[in-house]
């Protein structure tokens, strides 16, 4: 070991070879939020309480900025850059095994248009699938990065943005759209699913417009808004394949547009199935309070947790919701987010009982028991959303990642960190990576830390 290695000291590494062969399956985080329910809780608890903290820091200079959470798979990090470049690297020395930059990347760099989506791991572990600014999502060959197929999903992508983390279940490619900060019309939220194998749109689900089916032409709705925009993007419910999305600020009728709502749709997108509507829900519209700055957290028998900019959390049930209809409310329970704060991050699932939540103003932790939300412990610690892998979470916050035992709130680690926006981290193979920055500052550079 060099003394610069024992002394844990920061490392700048830029460097680009040539493609190399995957390497052999190990502990994977193959998708935002580990599972496609975005449980974000991990089994794997080789880094324990005692060894966290003894973690080496390895600081890589990237050519972007990672606004979302990086993936492992094969034995390698894949992340997107904000401007669509798709990369490979290898987690032992922050070398960039390969690159994919797509051919708007020129036009795009440095505009307000990026993208702050997760990729996501194929089926067979073969690929990955990637978005850009330019409104379309590719299959990545795993080995080298070779384009297998590519998919348009919007007719408007100056409006139209693939903001939230894609998703894979049933042999299905899960995207979801939302609009650019500031809202400027016109866009819609849309579900989008397509064939793994041939990058074919199966369903489209417009959430305003939504007697229309395939990809509409923004200007040609009536409504718009609606972003479906939360990291998550879609949750697959594991019970029966369902995708669960929230919708931020855009009108509600209970027939054709259902903003500030969490809906239920059938597992390939092809039709609504039930939805939760608050009953302030044309409030949340006129003030700007979007329900879907996060989306649903699946918890076990058949609850999920649904939180907002309001700094509330609802209990919900599922199988007792209403199907298309005109029906507002109905959630169990709510409860205060955190530090009484707007909730603008997805939660970790432990053992299907388990919610954590944390906030611009705390952390905490929820028990489901007896059908009821029962608070077990809370801090004023800031974070993004938190992850459990093994019996620990780590949530990244103000310039650290935070690790707590995730039965008791106690900290056990401060891993550093520069800032960071929507990032949150993963655990995967002995690692513990995260990245820094913020998109909408437009920069074409970035950090990815890994400790390890």
């Amino acid at each position: 070991m060099t003394k610069l290695a024992a002394l844990g000291l920061v490392l700048l590494v830029v460097v680009t070879v040539p493609a190399a062969a995957p390497a052999a399956a190990s502990a994977d985080w193959p998708l935002f939020g580990y599972d496609s329910a975005r449980h974000n809780a991990s089994p794997d608890g080789r880094i324990d309480a005692q060894r966290v903290g003894k973690l080496h820091r390895l600081r890589v200079e990237l050519d972007g900025t990672i606004d979302s959470s990086p993936i492992f798979v094969g034995g390698r990090i894949v992340y997107t850059t904000t401007y669509g470049r798709t990369e490979a690297m290898s987690p032992a020395n922050g070398k960039i095994l390969w690159r994919f930059t797509p051919p708007s990347y020129p036009s795009l760099a440095g505009t307000a248009r990026i993208t702050n989506s997760t990729p996501a791991a194929s089926s067979d572990r073969t690929a990955v699938y990637a978005s850009a600014p330019d409104g379309r999502v590719r299959k990545l060959r795993l080995s080298d990065g070779k384009v297998l197929w590519t998919t348009r999903l919007t007719r408007d992508p100056t409006h139209e943005k693939l903001t939230a983390s894609i998703n894979v279940s049933r042999g299905h490619v899960i995207m979801t759209t939302g609009g650019y900060v500031g809202d400027a019309p016109p866009y819609q939220g849309h579900v989008v699913t397509m064939s793994e194998q041939s990058g074919r749109i199966l369903h489209v689900w417009n959430s305003l417009c939504s007697d229309r089916a395939g990809i509409i032409l923004p200007s040609s709705c009536s409504s718009s808004d609606s972003a479906i925009w939360s990291r998550n993007g879609a949750a697959v419910d594991p019970s029966n394949g369902e995708l669960l999305v929230a919708t931020g600020n855009g009108p509600w009728n209970g027939r054709t547009d259902w903003g500030d709502s969490m809906l239920v749709l059938a597992p390939d997108a092809s039709r609504l199935v039930r939805h939760w509507t608050p009953t302030d829900q044309a409030q949340l519209n006129a003030t700007d309070g979007d329900l879907g700055t996060t989306s649903p957290g699946l918890l076990a028998g058949g609850y999920a947790v649904q939180g907002g900019k309001d700094a509330k959390i609802r209990l919900l049930k599922l199988h007792s919701l209403p199907g298309v209809s005109s029906k507002l409310g109905g959630e169990v329970q709510t409860v205060r987010a955190p530090g009484n704060t707007a909730v603008f991050s997805e939660p970790a699932i432990w053992k299907g009982r388990w919610a954590f939540f944390a906030t611009s103003g705390g952390t905490g932790a929820w028990l489901l028991r007896n059908g009821q939300l029962h608070a077990v412990w809370s801090n004023a610690n800031d974070g993004t959303s938190p992850v459990v892998a093994g019996s620990l979470l780590y949530a990244a916050g103000n310039n650290a990642v935070r690790v707590y035992v995730a039965s008791s709130g106690r900290q056990v680690a401060t891993l550093p960190t520069g800032p960071v926006h929507w990032q949150s981290p993963i655990v995967a193979d002995g690692h513990v990576i995260v990245a820094e920055g913020n998109a909408n500052d437009h920069r074409t550079t970035g950090v990815l830390d890994i400790f390890g």
